[in-house]
């Protein structure tokens, strides 16, 4: 039972008027109204001595010496806790520094380890570390493939009972649907045969966008899929919207709702068929139908290939000469000063460089994305 302001004393009363009732134990009051037995019998020799006037708060200032015991401050410490059962101990210890300034407070640490004694602390699961996301996407497209946008429109069964799940592919400034393609998941073996495809006869573009979920994004470092490696080794900046924001990616999304309303309602009888109608869809879209947002004129009437085309080879990152270069192994890690240093398994086999920015402290880097850094002594990574 919390003890408003206004209330306390009355409360206090009562809790001292059920105490002399011998209706309950001093135990159960005292859990019953979430004080201590100490503080219940304080509350009860105050009202012995100076009746209902005892029971008013009082100042927790010291009358004649700026000092107060250990056993004092705690007590304090507590009564501040149980008032704000949410305020942690930093925020306990700025409140109680504010109002008495000349007392000599415990560090915040201490004024943990009273809470947890006093039972005032509840477990709390170690949170899973989670990197840094890079926030709204930030490049604008002034002309063709300057940015692409990629998505998985949501899976569907097609009229076999089979799932279909539509990997699309458009041009932000033309609003050229590049691809539309009918897969059996959104794994990155997948995906990544279709824009090898789309490379080829497209050309590279500057920025990829796309949501945080696979393949194009993972938990890993720097938030790398084996997808988006390879994106980067070719040279393609990967942009990604915010969890939770699909506006950011607001025309492909409202492409996909006219793609889902023409070609999956219904489904086709099955993927071969499907995919006819992807394509038959796709045609419509960049050659027949007028888009307001760009003048009634058609996509195709505004696209054209890239001039960076596909390279027969995915180069390798390269790195300047003050780095130290790994590749990473197998399992995601690489062996650094005789031990191995966990990086990322969406990394297996590339080339990574390290960089030491102060003393003990180095940058990791892929290519030019700066993934993350780690010190030496802990050896562990960080955002």
């Amino acid at each position: 039972m919390p003890w408003e302001e206004t209330t306390r004393t009355m409360l206090r009363a009562q809790f001292v008027e059920e105490f002399e009732s011998c209706l309950y134990t001093l135990t159960e009051l005292c859990a019953r109204y979430g004080i201590s037995r100490k503080t219940g019998y304080k509350w009860i020799e105050r009202f012995a001595a100076e009746g209902v006037e005892g029971l008013a708060d009082r100042s927790r200032r010291p009358k004649s010496s700026p000092h107060r015991t250990e056993e004092d401050l705690e007590a304090a410490l507590v009564e501040v806790r149980r008032t704000h059962p949410t305020w942690g101990p930093r925020k306990l210890l700025a409140w109680s520094q504010k109002r008495s300034p000349e007392v000599s407070w415990p560090s915040a640490s201490t004024v943990g380890a009273i809470l947890k004694r006093h039972g005032l602390v509840e477990p709390r699961r170690r949170a899973r570390r989670r990197w840094v996301h890079p926030g709204q996407p930030t490049a604008h497209a002034e002309g063709p493939n300057e940015v692409w946008t990629t998505d998985f429109k949501g899976q569907f069964r097609t009229g076999d009972g089979r799932l279909c799940y539509p990997l699309t592919v458009a041009d932000v400034h033309s609003r050229y649907l590049l691809g539309v393609r009918g897969l059996d998941s959104v794994a990155e073996e997948q995906a990544w045969p279709e824009f090898v495809r789309l490379f080829q006869d497209y050309g590279l573009p500057q920025v990829i966008r796309s949501d945080n979920g696979p393949p194009f994004a993972s938990v890993s470092v720097g938030g790398l899929s084996r997808l988006s490696v390879r994106w980067i080794k070719l040279g393609i900046r990967q942009e990604r919207i915010a969890p939770g924001h699909p506006e950011q990616n607001g025309k492909h999304e409202r492409m996909h709702r006219t793609l889902k309303a023409e070609t999956a309602r219904p489904p086709a009888a099955d993927r071969v068929a499907q995919q006819e109608s992807f394509d038959q869809f796709r045609r419509l879209y960049n050659e027949e139908r007028p888009h307001e947002a760009i003048g009634q004129r058609t996509p195709s009437e505004l696209y054209s290939r890239s001039p960076r085309p596909y390279p027969k080879h995915l180069p390798e990152p390269e790195y300047p000469g003050h780095f130290e270069v790994r590749r990473v192994r197998s399992g995601g890690e690489i062996h650094w000063r005789g031990k191995y240093l966990f990086i990322s398994e969406s990394l297996q086999g590339e080339r990574i460089g390290l960089e030491e920015y102060d003393d003990d402290r180095w940058a990791v880097y892929f290519g030019a994305i700066l993934l993350a850094r780690f010190e030496e002594p802990e050896r562990r990574l960080f955002g």
